[in-house]
């Protein structure tokens, strides 16, 4: 509720600015033209995850890892690390904090070990792992069009090894810091049928060819949008009390729109020029970190979204987009607020009686944002080609 009353308002002031000509119509225009696709594949992605979600998918898959640990506690948190990389990169940061968070809860606890480590790694990783494709964060899709909308491919050449990186290292840090917990013994339970073997068939079916189509080069809102009306016709014949308007995430696309209506307001109003001086320019190293440092302090003050739009006009070159991206994708592990997974997550494990302090959060995020968002960003600079 206060995320939509935050959009709203921002929503408002945006509109103010509009009015007021602060913000000229035709600019106006066209920030509209570029953010609804971005806003469709939101909803649609939410809907077909959390659908899938209700089928079992996910549940199956986390099953699965426990007969495929074999008993030991270091694989079974292996194979959740695959998994919410995974489901990150082709599914958005979004869906694994909210989907994957309960599931690797609810195993965790099946097997009996501690489920702290494998809800911070879904956290940590739902964050630092949405480098590598336009789908996996909001923000890419922004980025995709600094860049040039060249497609997946031109993406991932940029992003693959700061992407590798910043899986690597918080995962390593979640390693050392809960080794005890991580390296013992459990016994896998039996797993649960599938409720409905339709709608869990359908789901999955939907979920193997959705990943491919996403990377294909089409626009993403379009296969996401497809897939997200054949599953809602098959629930529609099989369990129609499923679809409800509360499978649309409004406090989400209120608040992504009244924050990009009232960046591009403040961009009008010299936003842009003042933060060109902060983050200096050039494509070396130290310019590089710069950009990614300023990056990650924004979004751990305000929220990665804004700081990435605040932050875009700045950037000026395909590397310094990438730096950017750095910092507001990996480096917002510190405040609450600094990800909107971040909060979505919390709320899960509240609901799931697993308690985290925030200051704790904070503490271990402030040890893992910035080796995270310094080795990926090195790791840009070396980039080969």
């Amino acid at each position: 509720m206060r995320t939509a009353l935050v959009g709203l308002v921002l929503l408002v002031v945006g509109a103010a600015a509009v009015v007021s000509g602060v913000l000229p119509g035709a600019e106006a225009l066209v920030l509209a033209n570029r953010v609804w696709p971005i806003l469709l594949f939101v909803v649609a992605i939410t809907v077909v995850t959390e659908l899938a979600a209700e089928a079992g998918v996910f549940r199956y898959l986390a099953e699965r890892a426990a007969d495929w640990g074999r008993g030991r506690t270091i694989v079974l948190w292996l194979l959740v690390v695959v998994f919410a990389t995974a489901s990150t990169v082709f599914l958005s940061l979004d869906t694994t904090a909210v989907l994957l968070t309960p599931v690797v809860v609810v195993l965790a606890r099946h097997v009996g070990v501690n489920p702290l480590p494998f809800a911070l790694t879904t956290v940590w990783l739902a964050n630092t792992a949405s480098l590598l494709l336009p789908v996996s964060n909001l923000t890419n899709l922004l980025a995709e069009h600094a860049l040039g909308s060249a497609g997946p491919a031109a993406f991932v050449a940029l992003t693959w090894l700061p992407a590798l990186v910043a899986v690597l290292v918080p995962s390593a840090l979640l390693l050392v810091i809960y080794r005890r917990a991580l390296f013992g013994r459990y016994e896998p339970e039996h797993p649960q049928p599938v409720e409905d073997r339709v709608l869990f068939a359908w789901s999955a079916a939907v979920l193997v060819l959705l990943v491919p189509a996403l990377v294909s080069g089409l626009p993403v809102w379009l296969p996401a949008s497809v897939a997200a009306v054949v599953l809602a016709a098959v629930f529609l014949a099989r369990r129609p009390r499923l679809l409800t308007a509360s499978l649309v995430p409004w406090s989400l696309v209120l608040l992504a729109s009244g924050l990009f209506l009232a960046m591009e307001s403040a961009h009008a109003l010299g936003l842009g020029d003042l933060l060109a001086r902060l983050v200096g320019d050039g494509d070396d190293a130290g310019a590089l970190l710069r950009m990614a440092g300023v990056a990650a302090l924004g979004a751990n003050a305000v929220d990665n979204l804004p700081a990435y739009l605040a932050l875009e006009p700045a950037a000026g070159s395909p590397d310094r987009v990438v730096a950017l991206l750095i910092g507001v994708n990996a480096g917002p592990l510190i405040t609450p607020w600094a990800s909107l997974a971040t909060l979505l997550w919390h709320q899960r494990l509240t609901r799931m009686d697993v308690r985290i302090s925030w200051g704790r959060y904070a503490l271990l995020g402030l040890l893992a944002a910035p080796l995270t968002v310094l080795a990926a960003t090195l790791a840009l600079a070396v980039r080969p080609g």
